[in-house]
């Protein structure tokens, strides 16, 4: 009988979290693009950049976040990194810009500049991933990729 009591009760709990999980809000995924870079001092051979992102919400509630941390790769290869810790609010149908100081290592300038002198080029392919956090479920990722075409007459021929 105890065991036979203890499933009831179990049963009970996970019907209850079932419908609980279905009352959460389906929400858009936030729409974030790249729209300026501004240089910030550094230490050494570092180069720092703040990144803004403008982050839009297609939802129809605000969308509150605590901290964002960005990724930047150029070509394939690994190129700056950030994050920041600002908080804020962007409201319903809105959109906010927000700003993530990053670092680029003299090593990852060194293999960029390898690769752009070894390869193609007449482009440059990047790719930004990154998180922004809040809420109790997590936050949300975002990633854009991209290629930017560089004008051949500033470049010169391609290698052999």
């Amino acid at each position: 009988m105890p065991m036979n009591r203890f499933l009831r009760m179990l049963l009970l709990v996970l019907a209850c979290m079932a419908a609980g999980c279905s009352q959460l809000p389906l929400r858009d995924s936030l729409r974030i693009s790249l729209v300026g870079i501004e240089p910030l001092p550094g230490q050494g051979l570092e180069l720092r950049m703040a990144m803004k992102l403008r982050v839009q919400n297609p939802n129809d509630t605000a969308v509150d976040f605590d901290g964002v941390a960005l990724e930047v790769d150029l070509r394939g290869l690994s190129f700056a990194s950030g994050v920041s810790d600002q908080v804020g609010s962007i409201p319903r149908y809105s959109e906010s810009v927000i700003s993530v100081p990053v670092t680029v290592s003299a090593i990852s300038v060194l293999r960029q500049g390898l690769s752009f002198a070894n390869g193609d080029r007449s482009s440059i392919t990047y790719a930004i991933r990154g998180k922004i956090g809040g809420s109790m479920l997590g936050g949300s990722t975002f990633k854009s990729n991209g290629q930017v075409d560089l004008p051949t007459s500033l470049l010169g021929p391609n290698p052999p």
